[in-house]
């Protein structure tokens, strides 16, 4: 079936096609059949199965390969013309140029602070969410030993601003930290089906730190929904 592309993002390996008959499908780069930059608008070919688009491959980028071999390669015979006749095996999009997603607890945390700075959107998977927030303490504490040990070694505990490095210090990694923190439980809540606006209920007092905690809980939801396919690493 003959399609269009209405949005891909390469980081998320996630998009969405209209097919030629009005409806509407998902695709992951592990649906993409050669490695092919999938930009908007696109005109694609795909197999389509539910909601789902699979084998997807640009026209364009078809074309100009097929004009490409008939240019340079001599007239099939007949072996030849039954291995043309067999489409190429499908390829994971980007396996060979981009890194593999982090799959250790500090390359999650790493990656939430960095590449998922502003990331608001997608899913974070519950070991994803829990690594973030393992190494975010350990750096939190570091920080406040430094601090404490700064404030001691300068009697920073003698003076009328007694432990103003260790608050700044600690201050400053809170604030710094903030988005991608609230961005981790917004993917999490992602990752379970909900919305990400109830990241807000963490704005009620000890109540809705809870209420997070037992969202953050909860288990992978083992489908693709609206927010993207399953995270990686995930058993089914």
């Amino acid at each position: 079936m003959r399609g269009e592309v209405l949005h891909y993002d390469e980081v998320q390996g996630f998009g969405f096609i209209t097919g030629a008959d009005g409806s509407q499908y998902t695709f992951t780069r592990e649906n993409l059949r050669r490695e092919t930059a999938m930009r908007k608008g696109a005109s694609v070919e795909f197999q389509a199965g539910g909601v789902q688009a699979h084998d997807v491959f640009s026209i364009a980028a078809q074309t100009a390969t097929s004009a490409t071999d008939a240019g340079t390669n001599p007239a099939p015979t007949q072996a030849g013309s039954k291995a043309a006749a067999t489409p190429p095996p499908a390829q994971h999009f980007g396996r060979s140029s981009e890194p593999a997603e982090p799959s250790d607890l500090w390359g999650y945390f790493w990656r939430g602070v960095t590449q998922n700075y502003f990331n608001f959107a997608g899913r974070a998977r519950r070991k994803e969410y829990w690594g973030y927030c393992l190494f975010w303490t350990v750096c939190l504490l570091i920080i406040g030993g430094i601090g404490l040990y700064t404030d001691m070694d300068m009697g920073g505990f003698d003076s009328d601003i007694s432990g103003a490095i260790t608050v700044g210090l600690c201050g400053t990694f809170l604030l710094a930290t903030l988005l991608p923190s609230l961005g981790m439980i917004v993917r999490r809540l992602h990752d379970i089906g909900l919305s990400g606006w109830l990241s807000l209920l963490i704005l009620i007092p000890t109540i809705g730190s809870l209420i997070i905690l037992v969202f953050a809980l909860i288990p992978t939801q083992a489908r693709e929904n609206q927010w993207g396919p399953v995270p990686a690493g995930v058993r089914i």
